[in-house]
C-alpha cells in the first residue's frame, strides 16, 4: 500500500508539468531507440551473411591473383596477372578432393537491348559454375563446353538484368543484346539468387563463357580468379592446403616469400565480414549509449530543479512525520519512472525504426529479446544512478530550513 502511494504521488508530481516531463524523457527515448535499432541492424546483417553462406555452400575455396609486394607496397586482389589457365589445369589434374571448378574473369560494361540499356557486371566463367553455386536456370539453358571452346557470343542473364532490359517476368531467350557494341544471343535467364555475403546483388550480372570474355571484351590471356568446390565441407582445409602447395611450386615461390595469390574459403570471408559487422554494431551502439548518458544527466538536472522547487513541500512532509528515507524513496521513484517510461517509448520507437529500414530500404533487421531486456534494465539503472544524488539531497534537508525556504 505504501509503495502504491509513493508511485501515486510520483505520477502526480510528474504530471504537474507534462511538457518538462516529456522533454526530460526525450534523451532516454532517443538513446534506447538508437540502441535497439543499431543492434537490430547488426544482427540482421549477421543473419543475412549466415543465410548467404547456407545458400552458397560451405565447401567453396576462392583463388585470387595478387597478394604480393612491389617496391615495398603490398598489392591486393586483382593487382597481378599471375593466374593462368595452366594453373587451373594443374589444379584440376593434380589436386584430389575437388568436385567442381571454374575459372573466372569479369568486367563492367553497358549492355544494350532494343531501346533499353543497363550497366552491369559481366562474369566470364566456366560450364560448372551453376553446380558450384547451386544456381538453377529459370528460362532457356546454360552454355556448354562447345560454347567455351569456340568463344561463342552467348549470354545467360541474371534476373535483375533481364527485368531491367526486357521487363518483369519476360522470357528473353533468343533475343540479341549488345556488349561493347558486339551482339550476344541470350540463351537463358538464371533464377533469382539475392544478395551475396558482401551485400552485392548477384542477379545484377551477365554470365558468358570465360574465353569469350577474355578475347572479345577484355583482350587478356590470364584469368583473375578460380572458384573451387570441394567434395565436402570437411575436405576444404585439405584441398586448400594442396592447392596452396601446388601454386607455390608452380610459381617458384621460396619458403618465407609471400604468395602471389590469395586463397580464401567462404567461412574465412564470412568470419571477416561478421567480425566487421560486429565491430560496427558495437561502435554504433556505443555512440547510441552516449545518448543514454545524456538522457540520464537530463533526468538528474530536472530532479535537482524539482527538489529546489518543492523544498517547502519536503519540509512540510518532514514536519508531519515523514522520514528522510521516505523522501529519498519518493524522488528516487520519480527518477526511475521517468527513465522507465522513456525507455519503454524508446523500445517502441526502435522497433518502428527497424521496421521502416526493412520496409523502405529492404535491409534485413533482427530485434532480439536480449536487446529489449538490456535496454529496459539499463533505463532503470540510469534512473536509479542519476536520481540518487537529487533524492539524497532532498532527504538530507533540514525541516525547519526547508519550511523557511522562499
Amino acid at each position: 500500500m505504501r509503495l502504491f502511494m509513493i508511485f501515486r504521488v510520483a505520477f502526480k508530481a510528474l504530471g504537474r508539468n507534462k511538457m518538462r516531463t516529456a522533454l526530460t524523457m526525450l534523451g532516454m527515448i532517443i538513446g534506447v531507440a538508437a540502441v535497439i535499432a543499431m543492434v537490430a541492424l547488426g544482427r540482421g546483417a549477421q543473419e543475412g551473411i549466415e543465410t548467404s553462406i547456407q545458400a552458397a555452400g560451405t565447401n567453396l575455396i576462392n583463388v585470387y591473383a595478387g597478394n604480393f609486394s612491389m617496391g615495398g607496397v603490398r598489392q591486393g586482389s586483382g593487382a597481378a596477372q599471375t593466374l593462368t589457365l595452366e594453373d587451373a589445369a594443374a589444379i584440376r589434374n593434380e589436386v584430389s578432393g575437388i568436385q567442381y571448378m571454374s575459372v573466372g574473369v569479369n568486367t563492367r560494361q553497358t549492355v544494350v537491348a532494343a531501346n533499353q540499356n543497363w550497366q552491369t557486371r559481366i562474369n566470364g566463367i566456366d560450364v560448372e559454375w551453376p553446380q558450384i553455386r547451386s544456381w538453377a536456370v529459370k528460362y532457356g539453358a546454360f552454355f556448354g563446353q562447345q560454347d567455351v571452346t569456340s568463344s561463342a557470343k552467348v549470354a545467360v542473364l541474371g534476373s535483375t538484368v533481364s527485368n531491367n532490359l526486357f521487363g518483369e517476368e519476360a522470357d528473353p531467350t533468343g533475343q540479341i543484346i549488345r556488349i561493347k557494341n558486339q551482339p550476344f544471343r541470350v540463351i537463358g535467364v538464371m533464377t533469382s539468387k539475392g544478395a551475396s555475403t558482401g551485400g552485392d546483388d548477384q542477379d545484377d550480372s551477365i554470365l558468358i563463357p570465360y574465353t569469350t570474355c577474355q578475347k572479345k571484351l577484355m583482350g587478356i590471356q590470364h584469368i583473375q580468379n578460380m572458384t573451387i568446390s570441394a567434395t565436402s565441407a570437411d575436405e576444404v582445409p585439405l584441398v586448400k592446403s594442396r592447392v596452396e602447395t601446388l601454386m607455390r611450386t608452380r610459381h617458384n615461390i621460396f619458403p618465407g616469400d609471400n604468395d602471389d595469390f590469395m586463397l580464401r574459403t567462404l567461412e574465412e570471408m564470412t568470419a571477416m565480414r561478421t567480425e566487421t559487422t560486429r565491430t560496427m554494431t558495437a561502435l554504433l551502439s556505443g555512440i547510441a549509449g552516449v545518448s543514454l548518458l545524456v538522457g540520464g544527466i537530463g533526468i538528474m538536472n530536472i530532479m535537482l530543479v524539482s527538489v529546489t522547487e518543492r523544498t517547502r513541500e519536503i519540509g512540510l512532509r518532514m514536519a508531519i512525520g515523514a522520514k528522510g528515507r521516505d523522501v529519498l524513496m519518493q524522488f528516487l521513484v520519480e527518477a526511475v519512472v521517468l527513465s522507465l517510461f522513456g525507455g519503454g517509448i524508446g523500445i517502441a520507437c526502435g522497433f518502428g525504426l527497424a521496421k521502416i529500414v526493412t520496409q523502405v530500404w529492404a535491409y534485413p533487421t533482427a530485434i532480439s529479446p536480449d536487446s529489449i531486456v538490456l535496454a529496459f534494465a539499463f533505463s532503470a539503472i540510469t534512473g536509479i544512478f542519476f536520481g540518487f544524488y537529487p533524492a539524497t539531497k532532498a532527504a538530507k534537508l533540514d525541516p525547519i530550513e526547508a519550511l523557511r525556504f522562499e
